[in-house]
């Protein structure tokens, strides 16, 4: 029996929220949402039911919004309207506000199962076509576009192919931009005696930065914590206890929040940069694919999400002309250049410039006060966390 073949002019391969971002963008563009086909390893149940918790800038919502998902995601979302910097042992913090800003958060902490099934029900409205469980088994291209193997026996024949899953550090092939943080992040929710709503904490540490994001749930925990350790630091923090978790978190983060008097499961992974801007001209990656990042500042998704919505205003205008889809992609990576380049930079800097105990360390806490007095350098930093490089 002849095997199967479908054509389309654009093929995704991942369907998280970038490559989801990405179909839905286009399909609002008008780009025929029938001739678009995200292709995912994963069954929806899985990715919908998935707990973690994601940072959404300013930016990331309003492009949430622009595809009709963030009605879906707002009553789940929690708001951060302040964020305060600080670096363990050491004076000088510096505080973000949203009323510098004049907006009604500076981001968002929301469950990534949440953010996917609102980005789903998006381009299920618009038409789009999801091929999963499938993986893609093997990529062919020529002068006419891209032809995928999937695992199922069928082929994918598209004008162009866009690789939106990235995976984790640990498990990447090697890329031109590589850096092995030698950290390891551990995360779970946990509970305070003194929280203080809707103000997220950034404390870098000797080991590297521990993050608490508000998110209240249904669970009563009321932070997201991403602890960012040395590998057998983190090993023997999953093997503890509870009581001596929230022990040792305490010793680590301080009595800002009072005591930490609860905590769910905890889960591992390993931190690295990862990133190639290479492309061809029939293909070309976004997000993680594009782009593994440390999760300080909590950049990634919301670059993979601004990486989606320029690829996607560029591919509408040439999906349907001779060399339009070549020139759409050198464009783009011409245009993603610039906040590509200042937000990796800015967190590379920010996981390692912080994470020693280095004779410059007090000086790097007399930085952190005198970006609190300068408020044109807070508002500048701010803004490239919640838009990018504009």
């Amino acid at each position: 029996m002849a095997e199967e073949t479908l054509s389309v002019d654009v093929a995704i391969c991942g369907a998280g929220p970038v490559g989801l971002a990405l179909a839905a963008l286009m399909a609002r563009r008008g780009v025929d949402a029938r001739r678009i086909a995200l292709v995912d390893a994963k069954a929806l149940g899985q990715a919908v039911s998935d707990p973690r918790s994601i940072a959404l800038s300013w930016g990331s919502r309003q492009l949430l919004v622009d595809v009709g998902a963030w009605a879906n995601v707002q009553p789940h979302a929690t708001p951060i309207h302040q964020i305060h910097v600080s670096r363990r042992g050491h004076l000088g913090r510096s505080m973000m506000d949203r009323a510098e800003h004049a907006v009604d958060a500076l981001g968002y902490v929301a469950r990534y199962g949440d953010v996917v099934d609102a980005l789903v029900r998006a381009c299920d409205r618009e038409g789009v076509q999801t091929l999963r469980p499938v993986r893609v088994t093997a990529l062919h291209e020529d002068r006419d576009g891209v032809v995928l193997d999937l695992d199922d026996g069928r082929k994918l024949h598209a004008k162009v192919a866009v690789q939106a899953e990235g995976g984790v550090f640990g498990e990447q092939a090697e890329r031109t931009r590589r850096r092995d943080y030698v950290q390891t992040a551990v995360i779970a929710r946990v509970s305070g005696s003194q929280a203080i709503p809707h103000r997220a904490f950034e404390r870098f540490t000797d080991e590297g930065p521990l993050a608490l994001l508000p998110q209240d749930g249904a669970d009563g925990h009321q932070y997201a914590l991403v602890w960012c350790v040395r590998p057998e630091r983190a090993q023997q923090l999953l093997d503890l206890g509870e009581p001596e978790f929230l022990r040792q978190l305490g010793d680590a983060f301080g009595e800002r929040l009072g005591t930490f008097t609860r905590a769910s499961e905890r889960a591992a992974f390993p931190l690295g940069l990862n990133a190639d801007p290479r492309f061809s001209a029939r293909t070309v990656a976004i997000g993680n694919a594009a782009q593994t990042l440390h999760p300080v500042a909590g950049q990634g998704l919301n670059l993979g999400l601004r990486d989606a919505a320029v690829l996607a205003r560029l591919l509408a205008r040439g999906i349907d002309q001779d060399h339009g889809i070549a020139d759409a992609l050198a464009r783009f990576a011409e245009e993603r250049a610039r906040d590509r380049g200042a937000i990796i930079r800015t967190t590379d800097a920010m996981a390692r410039v912080f994470a020693n105990t280095g004779p410059l360390q007090p000086l790097f806490g007399l930085a952190l006060a005198a970006l609190d007095t300068v408020k044109p350098a807070r508002m500048l930093l701010a803004e490239l966390m919640m838009f990018g490089r504009r």
